[in-house]
């Protein structure tokens, strides 16, 4: 297997566009020349329960199957999620995470309180943490339903891929419908990311 393969994990609540964030990186992936290879999990998805995305990438990947706490990029479209998906992540590796909290069915029915203080916990155990609000940046935008998107922009900030690629496949998935919001998140989530003073270590690989 080649060791230059790199893992993202998307991970989420049903709803939040994350197998829509997936397609849209693996085109943008796939337009960059580079070979691809994608699994999704739905769990319950439209009660609001766990997906994710594992999305692999390089010269040659020879399988979908992310080896176990070999993720190098974390992006995770909702608190809890972040932290239900740490344990994938390699020593240091990077979480992009959305500081949207959606409170699962036993929270909202007070079986359990919501971890508290999410983001702080990231930073003592992750080498490198992107926190956005990525719902707020999407309603900025003008459509909330853009926060995937609005995450991609902060995902790119880790890719050493042109912007005008990532623009290409977002105009080509959303053409007719929500584009120009779409494009506007993407240009966000990537803003709000670079402003974060962070040393990060990935790169896309050769």
């Amino acid at each position: 297997m080649s060791n230059n393969t790199m893992n993202i994990r998307l991970a989420g609540v049903g709803g939040q566009g994350i197998l829509v964030a997936s397609e849209i990186l693996c085109d943008v992936l796939l337009a960059s020349g580079l070979d691809v290879k994608k699994t999704e999990v739905h769990g319950m998805a439209q009660r609001g329960g766990t997906v994710i995305s594992d999305v692999r990438f390089g010269p040659k990947v020879y399988s979908p199957i992310v080896p176990e706490g070999k993720v190098d990029i974390l992006l995770a479209f909702e608190q809890m999620e972040a932290l239900r998906y740490l344990h994938s992540l390699k020593p240091g590796g990077t979480v992009i995470v959305n500081e949207q909290r959606i409170f699962p069915s036993s929270v909202a029915l007070g079986k359990i309180d919501y971890p508290a203080e999410i983001e702080k916990y990231l930073m003592t155990v992750a080498a490198n943490v992107i926190s956005i609000n990525a719902l707020a940046l999407a309603k900025k935008a003008g459509s909330v339903k853009a926060v995937n998107v609005c995450l991609l922009g902060a995902l790119a900030t880790c890719l050493n891929i042109k912007e005008p690629i990532w623009e290409a496949v977002i105009t080509e998935k959303f053409k007719g419908r929500n584009l120009d919001a779409n494009l506007r998140a993407f240009e966000l989530g990537r803003e709000a990311s670079l402003t974060r003073d962070l040393k990060l270590g990935v790169v896309i690989p050769k």
